[in-house]
């Protein structure tokens, strides 16, 4: 069992912190709103006062924050992991962000002495709360091999899918998919609702056949009833598909669905819906047909 450094404790961090803590692992939990320390340290965890309190006796690091430059700043500050943990620490980055930001931050981390992961994660808050997360690698062969235990202990799936920068890249067509399949559904649901037909009905026999899918299984319900309390927020995701539309540019990747998609995502969040569920974009599609 490892003592285990984790940095950032929000709707997905908090849960995974949690079942490391539960595994038998040393937990050592640090987050910028304290308060979001309480279920670590309720599992019996430690709450630290800053990340280089956090890691400065930890075997790995934890990353989970919202966007490339949380990690950046969680990494590279005066008083980052990087100055504060001891060389030959693994550091594991769950947080989704460019695979540019990924490359130079691994960089800089062998530099260092320190071994780097780039883990991205899959599932939402339910898969995090249930230790089912889908958990895309990129690093090396034996580093893979050196966080097993971790990674069994808040995934499912999980796979050593390349080189550095790999798992963010897989990451950021995962968002695509999801994203996609969110606002096709949505347009389902609206043009199911406009015929007057029985939608929980109709949703479950889709759901039997080739149209099913987790994102019909985990979402249809919340577009029936409108309930979008956010267990992964449109403005992530918005910014997830920010980064997949900056990389497929990059290498003259052409996403025309990519790119509608990501306009109706970016709509959704300038009519205010950011901090809804990403099925919240319902209702920017729903408005699109003045029906919300």
């Amino acid at each position: 069992m490892s003592t285990i450094a984790f940095i950032g404790l929000g709707i997905m961090g908090s849960p995974m912190a949690v079942h490391l803590q539960n595994a038998g692992h040393a937990v050592v939990g640090y987050n910028r709103s304290p308060e979001k320390t309480e279920p670590l340290v309720a599992a019996g965890g430690r709450a630290a006062a800053s990340v280089a309190e956090a890691v400065r006796d930890a075997d790995v690091v934890a990353i989970m924050v919202p966007d490339s430059p949380d990690v950046t700043e969680v990494l590279a500050a005066d008083d980052g992991v990087l100055a504060s943990a001891r060389p030959g620490t693994l550091l594991i980055d769950f947080s989704s962000i460019r695979p540019d930001v990924t490359v130079t931050l691994a960089g800089q981390a062998a530099e260092r002495g320190f071994r780097y992961l780039d883990a991205p994660v899959s599932g939402g808050e339910a898969g995090a709360k249930n230790a089912a997360l889908s958990i895309m690698v990129g690093g090396s062969a034996e580093d893979f091999a050196a966080a097993g235990d971790v990674f069994q202990a808040v995934g499912k799936t999980i796979v050593h899918v390349g080189p550095t920068g790999s798992g963010q890249t897989v990451k950021a067509a995962n968002q695509l998919i999801v994203a996609g399949h969110i606002a096709l559904l949505a347009e389902a649901v609206v043009f199911l609702e406009a015929y007057g037909v029985d939608t929980a009905a109709a949703v479950e026999v889709l759901g039997g056949g080739l149209a099913g899918s987790a994102v019909l299984n985990q979402k249809a319900s919340k577009m029936l009833d409108r309930e979008f309390t956010p267990g992964f927020r449109i403005d992530l995701h918005h910014k997830d598909l920010g980064i997949f539309t900056s990389a497929a540019r990059e290498e003259g990747v052409v996403a025309p669905v990519g790119a509608l998609v990501a306009q109706l995502m970016a709509a959704a969040r300038a009519t205010g819906d950011g901090s809804l569920d990403h099925s919240g974009l319902f209702r920017a599609i729903a408005r699109l047909s003045g029906r919300e």
